[in-house]
């Protein structure tokens, strides 16, 4: 049984997932209290009647003493984490023992990560997040909700069955030959054409990468192009998962049925250009061929007609990213997504930057100037010195002025003509405070404190209006034109061709050896360089009819359980200030290490790591960007010099000696991260 809520401060539900236990649970319990002859209440009404009271008593808890619980257990075992972010109060339950509070804490921050790269700086403002998430479109509501909890559940799934999700790194695949090829392919032919091409309407191709399932092919970013980080690398790779989930069956045939199923139609196929359906997942059946009364199939049809119809394929989703520039850090920049599929497990993913990016960038400088300005403020009125305020004022007048004027003097406008009228409008300045904010005799007043906060709303709301509103009929559209993607795709389809058995099998099979020469008693290993974000693990198939590096069927999950629960347990460690770990259990004993080396390669020496509190973050890159954090704390001593920080976690039989083990340790982190004499790679 689990459940996700997000609900504002007035106990409104904001966002709901459950799974079918869960929800069966609530109809039960809301159902037997109606009266014989009442309809029964809507789930979003008994769920918000369910929550009402834990929302409000840590309201409450907030408004009286400041703090509030992050976590409880009830008397029949269900675990509830809670964690407020600004007004917005996000909810995990967990009542089938799947799930600890280290999990849904994860699952919390997940997917507020997977909103703010939906919704960009829009998420800043309380009250325009809460209007985004609940529309008052009743339809439209139904819409997104079921694209988050989609996203929600592609996220749990990929976890629970994928290494690189579980320790929240990118798996490339091994083959460098052919990696190089594409990203030399992707560099002058692809990218080079869109980025040359009249019909790109104003967008600039800034990253392009080739999935196969989740592994990482090949990735190019142009040279003018920020670093893609590895959490938003990972929330893209979830995004395109959702659109065109992985089906086994078909990319890992058995051998007796391999050959008939390569020579056979695929069922559901019939269209892989740029006309498939975004967010219609590739059908995985066995074609099922039965006689179907007419009147019957005429009534289905019927039913058919009133779904609400697929986006138009040619339009791509809009994604907010972070892009670190000469300038400084901008989070949640705007960029089109398109996610073009190549073959039922492989996807060519394009993200562009678009022609008024520039105001993103400009909106976030004025909303990190005023939220200086708010903490300005409220210093003074505890008595720190007012004069500290007086040089961002005086920058802030500057900034504003620039800003009215590129923006013009009018309001928003809900029905403007064009994405550029749209832009070119400036918020609702109170004149009367722009007056009190901008005068050289500034005061520190307690009324300004209000205003500041409303600024930054109006700032949010112009972005809204710039980059999440979609545009009216009369407008040009302004993305890659459909023939343009087709090209794309096209291009990349002739490239991979007759490659592309072979990278659905190397997808499954990416590390190939069974047996480990050099390291006798070695089962498993998983080695992580936390400065790319990227892994290296051999293959994790657990299905009963294919033989992995783990063996076959119930062995393989075995042992993937394991490998499971030692990756939380060191995260336990780590965020008690444990930098090396060994555990032995039963037949098997466990090792993890963190260290850091320069980019010479040189071990640098171990430093205490910082203890964190149980209500932290949780350690990893998608959700919170603990390794980041952690490269700046270790270089506070080491100025100058680039450091680079790894993982390694191994799994060896119990009856293998500790020292031995150590060794191996040791020689596989030397190996590991040159395929070019790597005898594992």
């Amino acid at each position: 049984m689990k459940c996700l809520l997000i609900a504002s401060e007035s106990a409104e539900v904001l966002f709901n997932w459950t799974d079918p236990e869960f929800q069966q649970k609530i109809q039960e319990q809301y159902g037997a209290s109606q009266e014989e002859g009442q309809r029964l209440p809507a789930f979003e009404d008994s769920i918000s009647t369910l929550f009402a009271p834990i929302i409000i008593s840590c309201i409450t808890m907030v408004d009286r003493l400041g703090d509030s619980y992050a976590s409880f257990t009830t008397e029949n075992n269900h675990i509830y984490v809670l964690h407020q972010f600004d007004e917005c109060l996000y909810i995990a339950v967990n009542g089938d023992g799947e799930e600890g509070e280290d999990d849904l804490r994860r699952k919390i921050y997940v997917m507020k990560k997977m909103i703010e790269v939906l919704f960009g700086m829009v998420t800043l403002s309380s009250n325009l997040l809460r209007r985004e998430l609940r529309p008052q479109d009743t339809e439209q509501r139904a819409r997104l909700w079921k694209h988050l909890q989609s996203l929600l559940e592609t996220y749990s799934h990929i976890r629970e069955n994928d290494q690189s999700f579980l320790v929240e790194a990118v798996e490339r695949l091994i083959h460098p030959t052919l990696c190089e090829q594409c990203i030399e392919f992707l560099e002058r032919r692809l990218v080079q054409q869109l980025n040359s091409s009249i019909e790109r309407a104003g967008e600039e191709v800034m990253h392009a990468f080739i999935l196969v399932h989740t592994k990482l092919l090949a990735f190019y970013s142009s040279r003018n192009a920020s670093t893609l980080v590895t959490s938003d690398l990972l929330t893209l790779i979830i995004m395109a998962q959702n659109m065109y989930p992985s089906c086994i069956d078909l990319d890992d045939p058995s051998p007796e049925v391999g050959d008939a199923k390569r020579k056979a139609p695929v069922p559901g196929f019939f269209n892989l250009g740029v006309g498939t359906p975004r967010g219609v997942p590739f059908k995985c059946s066995s074609p099922v061929f039965e006689f179907v009364d007419p009147d019957i199939q005429m009534a289905e049809d019927s039913l058919q007609t009133l779904e609400v119809p697929p986006p138009d394929p040619s339009t791509p989703r809009r994604v907010f990213l972070e892009v670190s520039l000469k300038e400084g850090l901008y989070p949640m920049m705007p960029h089109s997504m398109y996610c073009l599929p190549l073959w039922p497990g492989i996807t060519l993913v394009l993200l562009t930057k678009i022609p008024t990016s520039a105001v993103a960038m400009s909106v976030y400088t004025y909303l990190e100037a005023f939220a200086k300005l708010e903490k300005r403020l409220r210093e003074g009125q505890e008595g720190s010195a007012a004069t500290r305020g007086q040089p961002t004022i005086h920058d802030l007048r500057s900034k504003l002025d620039k800003f009215i004027k590129a923006l013009g003097p009018s309001d928003i406008q809900e029905d403007q003509a064009s994405t550029e009228s749209k832009c070119a409008t400036a918020p609702c300045w109170p004149q009367y405070v722009i007056a009190d904010l901008l005068n050289n005799e500034f005061s520190f007043r307690f009324s300004l404190i209000p205003w500041c906060k409303n600024m930054k709303t109006q700032l949010c709301g112009i972005y809204r209006q710039c980059f999440l509103i979609d545009p009216g009929p009369s407008d040009v559209p302004r993305h890659l034109s459909p023939g343009l993607q087709e090209r794309a795709q096209t291009l990349v389809q002739e490239k991979l061709m007759d490659w592309k058995d072979f990278l659905l099998v190397k997808s499954r099979r990416n590390i190939t050896m069974v047996s480990y020469p050099d390291f006798p008693g070695l089962i498993h290993f998983i080695c992580v360089d936390r400065s790319t974000g990227q892994m290296i693990a051999p293959s994790l198939n657990i299905t009963e009819r294919n033989t992995s590096e783990l063996g076959k069927g119930p062995v393989a999950q075995f042992i993937k359980s394991k490998v499971w629960s030692l990756v939380n347990t060191t995260r336990r460690y780590l965020q008690k200030g444990y930098s090396t770990v060994t555990l032995r259990d039963g037949d098997f004993y466990f090792c993890y290490f963190l260290w850091f080396e320069n980019e010479t390669g040189y071990k640098l020496e171990a430093v205490d790591l910082p203890i964190l509190p149980d209500d932290s973050p949780p350690i990893g890159m998608l959700s919170w960007d603990y390794y980041r954090k952690l490269r700046r704390y270790y270089s506070k001593n080491h100025q100058g010099e680039v450091v680079k920080c790894y993982e390694l976690l191994t799994v060896h039989l119990g009856v293998i000696p500790s020292e031995i083990i150590l060794q191996h340790c040791r020689q596989l982190a030397s190996k590991l991260w040159e395929p070019s004499r790597n005898p594992l790679l």
